[in-house]
């Protein structure tokens, strides 16, 4: 991994940190190792994941517009974004020209980390879902948080507070070994060094505002009935409990 990561030169910041250690992983993930190519010049080049579900297999928390908007236009504009920035970087490497590269820093992380967010919250959410989770994520949350219930409130009103546009998450904090909930600005700020998310909740407008319109916390509630709770013991088995 370490070579892989040095190659395409990513992330920079807290949340792109965060960012480089689960996009090497999923290039293990059937999902998403299907959904990259190799570029010019070698550089690790990404494609948008595809839903593994119908984008009306949400209704009636999350519309169809709403999905295909949100998966077809926003997860594949950051696609973009951090593939076009990976390519500048390399450039400015050939040229010895590093005069933009606070400028690309930044879009390495926002890029970066708007790849990973989206693509663990279209994985980790589905029809037939919901409800209380189980595995060994279900025993670590009832450890950290005391039960689901006080798990859930804490999320939901992170989520629900999150300023202007940004996330909820859930995430692996690997030095104490303990569940975390965090808020996320925009996608890269607010996250701490290491930390791996395993579940999100988007509250970027463009998320719900076809249905909900300014009613987020109506959003955030209903949410809770499309999370894929075996997803995300998946990626916390397969991320956080190695070693």
């Amino acid at each position: 991994m370490g070579g892989d990561l040095s190659r395409r030169d990513m992330m920079i910041g807290a949340g792109a940190a965060t960012a480089v250690g689960l996009i090497g992983g999923l290039r293990g993930a059937d999902a998403f190792a299907a959904a990259a190519q190799e570029g010019a010049r070698g550089l690790y080049m990404h494609k948008l994941p595809p839903l593994s579900y119908p984008a009306d297999a949400l209704e009636p928390v999350i519309d169809k517009k709403t999905v295909e908007i949100h998966h077809g236009k926003h997860f594949a504009a950051y696609v973009t974004g951090l593939n076009a920035t990976i390519e500048k970087l390399q450039k400015a490497r050939e040229g010895g020209d590093f005069s933009a590269i606070k400028a690309l820093s930044r879009d390495l992380a926002f890029h970066g980390s708007g790849v990973v967010l989206h693509w663990i919250y279209f994985e980790t959410i589905g029809p037939g879902a919901g409800g209380a989770p189980g595995g060994k994520v279900g025993e670590q949350i009832n450890k950290d948080f005391g039960s689901f219930e006080i798990f859930w409130k804490q999320f939901a009103a992170a989520s629900k507070a999150v300023e202007a546009s940004g996330w909820g998450v859930l995430a692996w904090e690997p030095f104490s070994k303990t569940l975390v909930v965090m808020q996320a600005e925009k996608h890269q700020n607010l996250t701490s060094w290491g930390v791996m998310p395993i579940m999100v909740c988007d509250v970027w407008e463009h998320a719900y505002y076809l249905k909900y319109q300014n009613r987020r916390d109506e959003y955030v509630d209903n949410f809770l009935k499309i999370i894929n709770w075996k997803k995300v013991d998946e990626l916390f088995r397969k991320f956080c409990l190695k070693g």
